[in-house]
């Protein structure tokens, strides 16, 4: 695509082109090449191909002559030969390879007529170049305005001003001759430049301006595709694709160029298939063609009677039927049904039982009656508390047991002997017994006293 479309940095500049938005193209992997020669030696006692490819803006190439015998490696930027005065391109393709490209394109052989590489471009040439690439975006919209103005039926699409901005090249399309002697004049006065016109087509303007196609890439006459060939609705016909020139057009308008290449593959196995145009006469009624599946051999054919029923035929099966009808028999029906075998597919599952049946969830499932519990004795759930395991902590070590007291005897134990056990071996507050004084009376507590002061409140 080209270099306006690629995002742009904080100082407008594309990202995407390696110098910044003023490659020689103004796009970036328009008719790239790839030099598979360049690593090879050559023979003994044989001198370099002295042609060399330059590219310019938007995909144009032309080859040159280097008479000098310079240096020159792919993206050196020269100065050439033009009329009037020299133009600045980038070198795209040097060496051997350039001898097979101008043998493609029917160049070869005509090297005397070719124009030369004069240097290696100097600052102030690539100055005066960027100079002209400033100018065309600005000059776009002006001439177009005065082509309006004249009443002309035409499109300027494309301006590519010459490398020491002498010339300006505009590139237009019209459907029809177009007399621009005026158009020429007008131009010449408001830019004070040579003005040259070249028309060019559809297909051309839009591999020059370049473009995403409806198959989600670049298009093919933008990045690798420079013959051009005409394409007629019968290649979508061969090909058993929908007549719908929304779809079948491509960004130039006119039909795309990839619907030429598949048509040999299709043409060759389209050459087994029967004439569609042949009717099958059946016992059951005479069918008529539909459709086909040119790679699968299958075709699609209808009764008179049921034209919306498609049945399917292999190509086997419509051949056999034909030679069947010039020999004045009829089958039965489109279908052989002797020969039809019916596979059964096995389920990929073990367990299928009540998987099919669609009405079991409509089914009242029965409540289930709750069994009520029974009570349990407290002895029976002490002890199965007791039972109950318990996680393991480590066991805490215990000191001796106090001595009991003689005056207690054999009472039974309860909280309140306990605590009155731990006090007395504590010898922190008297028991219960002993509250009373020698003289029966009882003796005051003491205020409690906390050991430790309270903490303040903070909230």
């Amino acid at each position: 695509m080209g270099c306006g479309s690629c995002s742009t940095g904080g100082d407008g500049t594309p990202r995407g082109c390696k110098n910044n938005g003023t490659c020689s193209s103004g796009g970036c992997n328009k008719l790239n090449v790839f030099n598979w020669l360049g690593n090879m030696e050559l023979p003994n006692n044989q001198q370099p191909f002295d042609m060399v490819e330059v590219r310019f803006k938007n995909g144009r190439k032309e080859f040159y002559k280097n008479h000098e015998n310079l240096t020159l490696y792919v993206g050196d930027i020269v100065a050439v030969e033009a009329s009037p005065g020299h133009d600045i391109g980038m070198v795209s393709l040097a060496g051997e390879l350039v001898r097979v490209q101008m043998q493609k394109k029917k160049n070869f052989g005509k090297t005397d007529e070719v124009k030369k590489i004069y240097r290696k471009a100097k600052e102030s040439d690539i100055e005066k170049w960027k100079e002209g690439q400033e100018r065309e975006e600005a000059a776009k919209p002006i001439s177009r305005r005065i082509a309006i103005e004249l009443g002309l039926s035409m499109k300027i699409s494309d301006i590519e001003y010459q490398g020491d901005l002498s010339k300006a090249v505009f590139y237009y399309t019209a459907e029809e001759r177009v007399d621009f002697r005026e158009l020429i004049k007008r131009l010449a006065d408001a830019f004070k430049i040579r003005i040259e016109m070249r028309q060019i087509g559809m297909r051309q303007e839009a591999g020059r301006l370049g473009g995403i196609g409806s198959c989600g890439r670049e298009l093919c006459c933008s990045t690798w595709l420079t013959d051009f060939r005409s394409v007629s609705t019968s290649a979508a016909r061969y090909q058993q694709l929908s007549l719908n020139p929304m779809k079948l057009a491509g960004q130039c308008g006119k039909l795309k160029c990839c619907l030429n290449f598949e048509l040999d593959a299709y043409m060759d196995e389209l050459k087994g298939f029967p004439d569609t145009k042949k009717k099958l006469k059946t016992a059951k009624g005479d069918a008529f063609y539909q459709k086909m599946d040119i790679f699968g051999n299958k075709m699609w054919y209808s009764y008179f009677d049921e034209p919306g029923k498609f049945i399917e035929l292999s190509l086997d099966r419509v051949q056999e039927i034909m030679a069947m009808n010039e020999k004045g028999a009829t089958p039965t029906e489109l279908v052989d049904l002797e020969n039809i075998v019916i596979e059964i597919a096995e389920p990929d599952y073990a367990n299928v039982v009540g998987q099919d049946d669609l009405t079991r969830f409509d089914r009242q499932k029965k409540a289930k009656k709750k069994r009520k519990k029974k009570p349990r004795p407290a002895n029976q759930a002490n002890a199965s508390t007791e039972g109950s395991p318990v996680p393991n902590k480590p066991a805490k070590p215990r000191g001796p047991r106090p001595p009991r007291n003689k005056q207690q005897g054999n009472k039974p134990r309860g909280n309140n002997q306990g605590a009155e056990n731990k006090t007395q071996n504590n010898n922190a507050t008297p028991s219960k017994e002993n509250n009373t004084g020698a003289e029966g009376k009882p003796k005051k507590k003491k205020p409690f006293r906390p050991k430790r002061k309270p903490r303040p409140n903070n909230d």
